[in-house]
């Protein structure tokens, strides 16, 4: 099963705490039975295992009464679904939290963070073997990365800029936290990865917080033509 799809399904916090009420039930459970134990509307519940389900993560059991109305469905986890030890634990928030604590009380800014998150996108795109092509060929470069982090990307196109946005980030709470550090952090990687790729540069960048959150805008990048030089003249 691919990490990063087990991943982004069990990004959401109420996705999470599903999980793991399947994880802990000893038998397949309804949506009713979920959502009594969380404290939840059962139509809150049922969308959130519908995704698990398109992601290969929960299986579910139709039963038949016998008697008129709707069946009822119960569910369980699939087989190959990893346990709680599989998935991000509180245990990864906490330490990160912490790391980026010490970070702040080091003295570390949005200038240090930014730099380290450079580093880390021009490393990415040399493990992925990418040839510096054409202009704009950095947006393909761009994405895959961004979906490999789990930020689920949505691109589009305006003649030579390309507007991407962050569908979910896997930072939110760190960057809620630490928003200096956290959203640099995330602007370094994508300029990194703009850098290394070549065809394009990172013209704006939106955190959290700004109006037009959570999405950058990558122009692409023409080189420039020398002048013509004159022919010389025949001797």
């Amino acid at each position: 099963m691919d990490a990063l799809s087990v991943h982004k399904a069990l990004g959401d916090d109420t996705r999470f705490a599903i999980y793991r009420e399947l994880t802990l039930a000893t038998s397949p459970i309804s949506a009713q039975e979920i959502a009594d134990r969380l404290g939840l509307h059962p139509n809150t519940v049922r969308p959130h295992l519908e995704r698990m389900r398109d992601a290969q993560l929960v299986m579910v059991e139709t039963i038949h009464r016998g008697t008129p109305g709707r069946p009822q469905h119960r569910y369980s986890l699939a087989a190959g679904a990893p346990g709680l030890g599989g998935v991000e634990s509180p245990a990864h928030t906490l330490l990160a939290g912490m790391l980026a604590a010490m970070a702040e009380r080091a003295g570390a800014d949005s200038i240090d963070a930014a730099a380290i998150g450079r580093g880390v996108g021009r490393e990415a795109v040399a493990q992925e073997g990418v040839q510096r092509t054409a202009p704009g060929a950095c947006v393909a470069t761009l994405l895959r990365q961004l979906d490999r982090l789990g930020f689920d990307p949505s691109e589009e196109q305006h003649q030579d800029r390309s507007h991407i946005a962050f569908l979910r980030c896997p930072f939110r709470e760190l960057a809620e936290a630490y928003p200096e550090l956290v959203c640099n952090l995330h602007r370094g990687i994508t300029e990194g990865v703009v850098e290394a790729a070549g065809g394009g540069m990172v013209e704006r960048f939106q955190t959290l917080y700004d109006r037009d959150h959570c999405s950058v805008v990558v122009r692409a990048e023409y080189p420039r033509r020398s002048p013509d030089l004159p022919e010389e003249p025949d001797r």
